[in-house]
């Protein structure tokens, strides 16, 4: 029997979604010794070659012995206890470097295979902790950090130019620069370059799992052309979000060209509105992003210097200006998808 009422089908996606989060629960516990584990035998592996004690060939018979007597565990290839011994240098040298202890750098809690990921491909000990943080913060996959790695997304975090320090309160502005990014990477649009405005809003909406992902944790969908009425005459905004953590209000208005600075007069005039008429007691000040296909920062600068309202502007980059390494790697709709489902 088949069951297709519509109060069963939501019961069930809620049942399956705290299974996923026991399992990720239960998952982590084990991790978290394993990982430690791996953390004993890289420093063991790392003294001993230090002190030269046996030569460089003893990892291989290690291995072979820990084989022999741990036959039913898997991690104690020469080429895994290599990287046991790479792991604990690294983030030794870290712990002096960024003046963390072991537990506070929180490499004990994401997967091994997230860990080697990070000593593949990243060398500078406080950009691979940013990773380790953003993969706790959004669960990500090891294709989503593989690839937000290859998209640098330690340097597009908190690059939004913005007035937001001259506009919030301290401990609102610091948060907010660091949420928005610049550039952002929409590689999930297929928009040719006669593409107008409203063409570019349907695929964001089309594709609107994986555009809350590249936006960050936190961001609740509202609707697109929201309307607002002043007077007899009514306008729309392109696109409303909630966020979360902030506490405020989102007008994202997308253009299709070059910035311009009227644009910056309009999305004003929009945040007035939403202050007034939307926004309820206990929300913040709501806070406009206009994003575009390019911009001149100093004119972006000049145009919201005495803005009195919260504006940042950044960029953006589709699929067919991604350099060709990073269009193959690009994480399926599965995988954002299970994200959102997961940390929602």
């Amino acid at each position: 029997m088949v069951i297709a009422d519509q109060q069963y089908i939501t019961w069930l996606r809620d049942i399956k979604s705290n299974i996923q989060r026991s399992q990720i629960k239960a998952s982590v516990a084990v991790n978290t010794e394993l990982i430690k584990m791996y953390w004993f035998l890289g420093k063991e592996i790392f003294e001993k070659q230090e002190n030269s004690v046996w030569g460089s060939g003893f990892i291989d018979q290690l291995s072979k012995d820990l084989k022999l007597e741990f036959p039913e565990m898997s991690g104690f290839s020469p080429k895994n206890l290599r990287y046991c011994k790479t792991f604990y240098e690294f983030w030794q040298q870290a712990v002096a470097k960024l003046q963390l202890n072991e537990n506070q750098l929180h490499i004990f809690n994401i997967p091994w295979g997230h860990n080697i990921i990070l000593l593949q491909k990243i060398k500078n000990e406080s950009h691979a902790h940013f990773y380790v943080e953003k993969t706790i913060e959004n669960n990500w996959s090891r294709s989503v950090l593989e690839y937000q790695i290859e998209t640098k997304l330690h340097e597009r975090q908190g690059n939004i130019v913005s007035n937001f320090r001259n506009t919030l309160p301290e401990i609102h502005s610091d948060l907010a620069q660091q949420l928005f990014k610049d550039p952002y990477h929409f590689e999930f649009l297929t928009i040719s370059e006669h593409a107008k405005e409203v063409d570019l809003e349907r695929q964001l909406i089309k594709n609107i799992t994986a555009f809350l992902l590249e936006l960050g944790k936190g961001f609740a969908y509202m609707g697109n052309q929201f309307k607002l009425n002043v007077g007899n005459k009514e306008y729309r905004t392109d696109l409303l979000f909630y966020h979360t953590k902030l506490r405020c209000y989102v007008i994202i208005e997308l253009k299709m060209g070059e910035f311009k600075p009227e644009y910056v007069g309009k999305l004003n005039f929009y945040l007035n509105i939403i202050d007034d008429s939307v926004r309820m007691e206990g929300d913040n000040l709501t806070i406009g992003v206009i994003l575009c296909k390019s911009k001149d920062n100093i004119e972006v600068e000049y145009s919201i210097k005495n803005i009195q309202k919260p504006i940042g502007v950044s960029q953006y980059l589709h699929i067919s200006e991604l350099p060709d390494n990073l269009k193959t790697n690009i994480p399926s709709r599965k995988e954002w998808g299970i994200i959102l489902d997961i940390t929602n």
